[in-house]
């Protein structure tokens, strides 16, 4: 019998729609034709074996339709690269707004928006109800970037439900003690938070601070100024929402850097929508310091991604690592792939070590090189 991994996703915006569309793009091909996949197999699973058995929008033009054809909805924009989805037989159901909507996005026109669908919203029982009868596996957060108190109500769900929880935006919940500590008691495993691209803006500016720290290279100052046109930059546009979101980003670069970058010197987060470059995500990074002798320089990058299959190459990983506890009986927050696909995890390790976890952690030996990794993290004085 076929193995499935049963997830429910809650936001059925791009970035769901990159990960049912690589689904079944990857359905119909084998290991020697995977192309843009950091694992073929994780745990006995590819990443055909995935399928959505339940979601949530608040959208009208999503709300009440197969999650086949909601993926290709208003104001989603990414690229399509499987357009013959099949009808998944899941039909999206209205979920709970709470701060998932920000009143600015009002303004703009409908295909660039959210358009609040009219029906009941479900409370928590509801929500857990659909999931349990669903026999989800683990529940994807999918939410806007500022959706606070909405990410703790699917959390929440996700945990009376008996289900996994991915949180791949940036409210602090594997981060959060508390909340780390409740899916551990109840047995449920946790990655989060914040998803890291697979070739993004935040793991190259990791990649080039940490290149600087091994080569004894002094950082003084940096930016990354992102620019895009997809709803994730419009909602971002409300200042007040990016709180978490720009503690999130900085801290996966000071992580890596080797002494801490002064507060006025670093400047990371959203910079503007430009409506016209829909899921097209623009990077302008900048680091300058000095060199041997205290000799100036600078570096200036300039990357250009689709930012949503960006975010899928990665999530097809961590959905597969979470089914990969769920079958081991592990619960709590997974630090291994949690270090290796957030931005904000428990623990930041570098990434060479965060892939070294990663890799353990699938083949069931992460412990022991955690205890190696910890070891070596002591003799170099890291915290």
């Amino acid at each position: 019998m076929q193995k499935r991994i049963r997830i429910a996703i809650a936001g059925v915006g791009n970035c769901a729609s990159s990960l049912v569309q690589g689904i079944h793009y990857y359905r119909d091909r084998d290991s020697s034709d995977a192309i843009g996949l950091m694992h073929w197999d994780i745990g006995g699973y590819a990443p055909g074996d995935i399928e959505v058995v339940a979601a949530f929008d608040i959208d009208r033009r999503k709300v009440g339709h197969d999650v086949a054809e909601a993926i290709f909805a208003p104001p989603n924009c990414t690229a399509v690269f499987c357009a013959d989805v099949p009808p998944s037989g899941t039909v999206v159901r209205m979920g709970r707004v709470l701060d998932g909507y920000s009143e600015h996005m009002a303004d703009y026109p409908d295909a660039r928006t959210f358009l609040v669908a009219d029906a009941p919203q479900p409370d928590q029982a509801e929500v857990v109800r659909v999931l349990r009868e669903a026999r989800a596996d683990m529940l994807l957060n999918y939410l806007p970037v500022g959706s606070e108190d909405a990410t703790r109500f699917y959390a929440e769900c996700a945990l009376q439900a008996g289900c996994g929880f991915v949180n791949n935006m940036p409210v602090f919940i594997a981060s959060d003690p508390i909340w780390a500590r409740r899916f551990e008691t109840a047995g449920l495993p946790i990655i989060g938070d914040d998803i890291k691209a697979q070739f993004g803006a935040t793991i190259t500016h990791r990649a080039l601070t940490d290149l600087c720290r091994k080569r004894g290279v002094t950082v003084d100052r940096t930016y990354q100024l992102n620019t895009g046109g997809n709803t994730d930059f419009l909602n971002m546009l409300n200042l007040a929402r990016l709180k978490s979101k720009k503690r999130s980003k900085t801290e996966a670069v000071q992580s890596v850097a080797a002494t801490r970058i002064a507060d006025e010197n670093i400047h990371i987060g959203p910079s503007d929508y430009v409506p016209w470059q829909n899921d097209n995500k623009v990077c302008f990074l900048r680091i300058e310091g000095r060199m041997f002798g205290d000799v100036p320089f600078n570096l200036e990058l300039r990357l250009s991604v689709e930012d949503s299959p960006n975010s899928a190459g990665v999530a097809i990983d961590t959905i597969r690592c979470c089914k990969l506890a769920l079958d081991r009986g592990e619960g709590g927050v997974l630090h291994p792939p949690s270090a290796f696909f957030c931005k904000h995890p428990p623990v930041q390790y570098t990434d060479d070590d965060a892939y070294r976890l990663t890799e353990a952690f699938i083949d069931g030996t992460w412990k022991e090189t955690l205890a190696e990794v910890a070891a070596q993290r002591a003799a170099a004085g890291c915290a």
